[in-house]
């Protein structure tokens, strides 16, 4: 719901409508109120309930019919969301049939109903980040695919190292977005599990009806039942946003090298351009790399984030006072945040602008030193490592100081000419005969993921 004082600005940049809608007040109350709508059928099911108490609580449970607002101010003074919720919803049960009002929340504890209903939250939320996901390895297999053999200058320490392909670089972020898929599928019985203890764990209010009413419950909303109520573990949880939080690092990862392939001084590989995007409020020629900044902006804010998960896990007892607290907004803004990332890359990879032509030029820049490597193994093989590293190092800073390109200087060079021929040199010196297994990286990466989807 939308107030005056909403902060909606950013929305649109850094996280996914999709998502927003997901955690939004009326996402939250909703899956609270799904879980005791289930609670009622569960609890009738097994005969602990009238059956006729059911359709009046399911009549409730529609999060449109509370005001947001009151109980947020309700929250202020219970301590959660859950007790004013459902001192609202009893009202409201009561409004169509007072016997039925005595049935709902029978047996529960508010963090059931807030973890619960965080839990079918999350399961809307892994729904569509795996969706995207899916999406983002399609484009980069795609990608990498038809950049498999472009050679562009690979970089260590930010300096020129031996050449790579564009399509390899592509191959190790779809190789990333794989894992994480991976990741997410793994944890899924984990994370998706009913909270279902009462006041200390035990169920104790409901007697022998306890157990058969939990599995009732779990099979309503189609949750796995686990071993027994998980309160103050939160394992689940973190792992969930620790795989978030991986996610957001890799996507974090594709986002550095655009931006810094998007250099002025490399310009090799940019965001797709539109009208209005990147641009500056002074300077008419700027170009930003505004989809990188979110990537980046995202891996740099939810490791914060995830640190409070991880501090929150030390839990008191049965149920803790502060720490759960600390993981309402935590949890939630994680998933926000790597959705808004996930839209980003999306769309930066879909769109990805290439300059073959420069990063053919860029190679050269250091006229033929990124290649010193092949040739001095070449000749490694007729003169020993150590002799033709050192003859290899002295060419190279010849070739610097007399702003020559390494080609000449070897040429130039007898003990070179006496074991290399020119055809020899210049294959040597080619990039594109110099990317070793550059194109089988590729291949065996696009093929990971395709098995993903088989």
């Amino acid at each position: 719901m939308s107030t005056p004082a909403s902060n909606q600005l950013f929305d649109a940049y850094f996280t996914a409508r999709s998502m927003r809608e997901v955690f939004c007040d009326q996402g939250r109350v909703q899956a609270m109120l799904d879980f005791e709508a289930a609670l009622a059928r569960a609890e009738a099911r097994v005969g602990q309930i009238p059956q006729s108490a059911v359709a009046p609580i399911e009549a409730a449970c529609r999060a449109e019919l509370y005001d947001f607002a009151a109980l947020g101010e309700a929250i202020a003074t219970a301590g959660n969301s859950a007790i004013p919720l459902v001192k609202a919803l009893g009202k409201q049960i009561a409004q169509r049939d007072a016997e039925a009002e005595r049935y709902v929340h029978l047996g529960a504890t508010s963090q059931d109903v807030m973890d619960s209903g965080l839990v079918l939250q999350l399961r809307q939320a892994l729904g569509l980040i795996e969706a995207d996901l899916g999406r983002l390895g399609h484009i980069l297999a795609a990608q990498a695919t038809r950049y498999a053999g472009t050679p562009l200058a690979g970089r260590t320490w930010l300096q020129h190292a031996t050449p790579v392909t564009l399509g390899m670089k592509i191959a190790g972020w779809l190789g990333a977005v794989s894992r994480s898929r991976q990741r997410l599928q793994e944890l899924k019985p984990r994370l998706l599990v009913l909270q279902f203890g009462g006041a200390s764990g035990t169920l104790a209010a409901l007697g022998e009806q306890a157990l058969p009413i939990a599995q009732a419950l779990a099979g309503e909303l189609h949750l796995c039942l686990p071993e027994q109520p998980w309160h103050t573990q939160r394992d689940r949880l973190v792992e969930f946003a620790a795989a978030l939080g991986l996610i957001a690092g890799s996507l974090g990862k594709l986002g550095r090298d655009i931006s810094l392939l998007m250099q002025t001084e490399a310009a090799e590989v940019f965001e797709p351009s539109a009208p209005g995007k990147g641009g500056s409020s002074t300077m008419p020629h700027k170009r930003n790399p505004v989809g990188a900044a979110v990537l980046i902006s995202t891996a740099t804010r939810v490791p914060g984030l995830l640190a409070t998960m991880f501090s929150a896990m030390p839990q008191e007892h049965e149920r803790s006072l502060g720490l759960w607290h600390a993981e309402w907004e935590t949890l939630p803004e994680i998933c926000c945040l790597v959705s808004g990332a996930l839209q980003q890359a999306l769309l930066v990879a879909e769109g990805l602008e290439v300059d073959a032509e420069r990063m053919a030029s860029n190679l050269d820049l250091t006229r033929g030193l990124v290649l010193a490597e092949a040739v001095s193994i070449a000749l490694a093989q007729r003169l020993g490592r150590e002799t033709a590293h050192h003859l290899l190092e002295q060419c190279c800073k010849r070739a610097v100081a007399e702003g020559r390109h390494l080609r000449a200087v070897l040429g130039d060079e007898p003990q070179v000419g006496a074991e290399l021929s020119a055809a020899e040199l210049d294959r040597l010196l080619d990039p594109a005969h110099y990317l070793g297994q550059a194109q089988t990286w590729v291949e065996r990466a696009v093929a990971e993921h395709f098995a993903l989807n088989a």
